[in-house]
């Protein structure tokens, strides 16, 4: 069994699918920092100072009473929130994501050369070759 076990664990496609998992999960790390640190706060700013990871709504006020200055704080006073600030988030991140493996996909296939179709064949090619059988004749 531990035989037929290293043989499956060492078969190219799953090699090829933990590499991919894996590179995944940094580069959807990379992504977050990239929407949580450099494209939301910008628009925060231009929308007026707004933090994109703290709009929610409070749909049940916790021990402590509202306003929450934050999500964490509204989750420390254990309020039922609605957070959707943190949506917007990651509906960036995956539009982000989809359009770099987009770009991937896309670059991939116009690498790929595929043969050209053979060449159509002349009247003087054709004329060529039934003299020549002919005169195999």
């Amino acid at each position: 069994m531990l035989k037929e076990f290293k043989a499956f664990a060492m078969r190219g496609n799953v090699v090829d699918m933990a590499v991919g998992i894996i590179i995944g999960a940094a580069f959807g790390s990379i992504v977050k920092s990239l929407v949580d640190d450099v494209i939301m706060p910008p628009i925060g700013l231009v929308l007026g100072n707004v933090d994109f990871s703290n709009l929610f709504f409070v749909l049940k006020e916790g021990a402590v009473a509202a306003p929450y200055t934050s999500v964490a704080a509204a989750k420390a006073a254990g309020a039922v929130t609605l957070n959707y600030g943190l949506f917007v988030n990651a509906v960036v991140s995956f539009m982000i994501v989809a359009f770099a493996v987009f770009m991937l996909i896309r670059t991939i296939n116009r690498l790929r050369t595929e043969p050209p179709p053979p060449a159509a064949v002349t009247e003087d090619v054709l004329l060529l070759r039934e003299i020549r059988d002919s005169l195999k004749k």
